[in-house]
């Protein structure tokens, strides 16, 4: 369960943009505090950006104090080097969470669409527009890797809120959940 007074920090890893955003969770109610995006020049060395989005990511623990750190797994495209460039991305983000001791969670693209929309097939527009809706959001920003950014924090507070996510975790379906809960079927 969340605590109260949680801050969550959702973070859409890239080498080019890097989209972040915290969320505050007060029991049942949630807050945008700050989203935004570390933009990275591309004519930069790639050490170079790793560089700077370590920094960022410390910088953004320091100041805002988050309990918890929630990051996009990459998505697994036809490019492996673009993945392997985005791995390092996150790499470098999750590292510099752990060296804050900051607990880190990583959620696929597909269930952080799954959660906001509902469908784990959603575009950008439609997790924004979610977004806008849950959070009362008015204005749009500038790019949908600090919306993307949102959506991982929110998908980090439904999983961990969750009392039915909290019951089924660690199992492989219901067959083996009934199974090892038999004491709560009534008969």
């Amino acid at each position: 369960m969340n605590k109260p007074g949680e801050i969550i920090l959702g973070i859409d890893p890239g080498t080019i943009v890097m989209g972040y955003a915290l969320l505050a969770v007060n029991g049942n109610t949630t807050k945008v505090i700050h989203m935004d995006v570390l933009k990275l020049a591309s004519k930069k060395d790639m050490y170079e950006r790793l560089q700077l989005i370590h920094a960022k990511v410390c910088e953004l623990i320091t100041q805002h104090k988050p309990t918890t750190f929630a990051i996009e797994a990459p998505f697994f495209g036809k490019n492996v080097q673009s993945m392997l460039k985005l791995g390092r991305a996150q790499g470098v983000a999750i590292a510099a969470a752990m060296h804050y001791a900051v607990n880190v969670t990583e959620y696929s693209p597909k269930k952080v669409k799954q959660s906001i929309t509902g469908n784990g097939n959603a575009d950008k527009e439609q997790v924004w527009k979610m977004l806008q809706t849950i959070l009362h959001i008015e204005e749009k920003p500038q790019y949908f890797d600090a919306t993307d950014a949102l959506a991982v924090a929110l998908c980090h507070h439904y999983q961990t809120s969750s009392p039915l996510g909290k019951a089924t975790k660690g199992f492989k379906g219901w067959d083996e959940f009934i199974a090892k809960n038999e004491h709560r079927i009534k008969k």
